[in-house]
């Protein structure tokens, strides 16, 4: 007697999805890949610094003018906030911002803003008023607001598409604050997104890092958003960081960019022995994570050499020596044992830390700039030199940062 085939199943909240469609329809992009796209990850101000050193780069060879959209999350938010609010746009959408005006206008706001502990004022503003569970991700909001930027979404340039994930905790998704739109597609979308909101709110969603900060409610309600894949009219959504659902930002761009570049300051997963029941809590957690992110940086790397998309990707544990075309960098040794673990915090990172890495960032976009993004990179670019020569000496280094991968209960000031 012949077996009747299993039923047909579906995931629910496709609902745009025909049951006669092929797995080939499901996951190919909806249109033809165009522009080119940057991801920062998130790190704290560990991050934040890192990208600053890749971003410089990146904007010495000319790429910086030919992104097409920046995504960013948690501490690469911050970066991406800087950099959307403080460089000269829209003229540095078509040429090199000049060394100088970058040092003043983006590299020296971005190391004042890193320099000077954010979360342990958030965590006391928190403490202080118990009754309010988002008084810690508002006390982040407001410190974003006097420190980083007070400028509105719709004050962001036209281009690049600056993109800040956070993570839709009713939905699970990834959600976004546009110029353009706000939302995610299972709750749907605000566009234009409420005049009153601004950058500061868009970069507290996406780092309030749990479970430092609780997640921070969305204001309006949810049956506010138009063309939703299954929205609940009185849903309660709150947003956390956007580290929880996508830490390398790639989510607002794998399907539809030509060439994507991927900066990551995310922390590099390492060994542990057993610690006993509550230390094994969050290595349960730890693992699953660092599962979703490797699988996420097999299929981007897979993707670039079987010729889907063009780019490259470069994280904190590699070195230039990884890279055919390396130039000057730290040794693999030093990048994992030392800058690697650099604390994930948003408390006061000294001068040493930020300029190791600054440098780190930088000669790793260098070296990724020169080996996979020649077509991208202008004719004449000036050669790749250290952003801070006297922090390459690499026991000056370890000696500097010995202790920078410890966390103090109130933060470094």
């Amino acid at each position: 007697m012949a077996l009747k085939p299993p039923p047909q199943r579906y995931e629910a909240t496709d609902a745009t999805v025909k049951p006669e469609s092929t797995a080939a329809e499901r996951y190919r992009p909806e249109r033809e890949r165009v522009g080119n796209a940057l991801c920062l990850s998130g790190g704290g101000f560990r991050a934040t610094v890192f990208h600053l050193g890749a971003l410089r780069r990146l904007n010495e060879t000319g790429v910086l003018a030919k992104l097409d959209t920046i995504s960013s999350v948690s501490g690469g938010s911050i970066m991406a906030a800087m950099l959307a609010t403080h460089a000269p746009w829209p003229a540095a959408a078509t040429a090199p911002i000049p060394a100088d005006v970058w040092e003043r206008d983006v590299a020296a706001p971005v190391r004042r803003f890193a320099s000077r502990n954010l979360r342990t004022p958030a965590i006391v503003r928190r403490l202080l008023r118990p009754w309010n569970t988002s008084a810690g991700a508002r006390g982040l909001m407001a410190g974003y607001a006097a420190r980083l930027s007070r400028a509105k979404l719709a004050a962001l340039p036209d281009r690049p598409r600056f993109v800040f994930c956070a993570t839709d905790l009713c939905y699970g998704v990834n959600f976004v604050f546009e110029r353009s739109r706000v939302g995610d597609y299972r709750l749907g979308y605000l566009s234009p997104p409420p005049a009153d909101w601004d950058v500061a709110r868009a970069v507290a969603a996406s780092s309030c890092f749990p479970p430092v900060f609780n997640p921070l409610p969305l204001d309006v309600p949810a049956a506010s958003f138009k063309r939703a894949r299954e929205a609940i009219a009185d849903a309660d959504v709150r947003l956390s960081d956007g580290g929880l659902y996508d830490n390398l930002g790639l989510e607002p761009v794998w399907k539809t960019h030509r060439a994507v570049l991927v900066s990551d300051g995310g922390a590099v997963f390492g060994s542990a022995s057993d610690g006993g029941l509550l230390t094994r809590i969050g290595r349960y957690v730890d693992i699953v994570d660092n599962q979703a992110l490797a699988l996420r940086k097999r299929w981007l790397i897979s993707n670039f050499l079987d010729g889907t998309m063009d780019g490259a990707y470069w994280g904190i544990g590699s070195a230039t020596g990884n890279y055919a075309k390396g130039g000057f960098g730290y040794s693999k040794e030093l990048a994992t044992q030392v800058i690697a673990t650099v604390r994930t915090d948003l408390d006061a990172f000294s001068t040493a830390e930020m300029a190791v890495l600054e440098n780190h960032g930088y000669a790793l976009a260098a070296a990724a700039v020169t080996t996979h993004l020649g077509d991208l990179a202008a004719p004449g670019a000036p050669t790749a030199t250290p952003p801070h020569p006297e922090w390459t000496d690499e026991e000056r280094v370890r000696g500097a940062l010995a202790n920078s991968w410890k966390r103090k209960l109130l933060g470094r000031w």
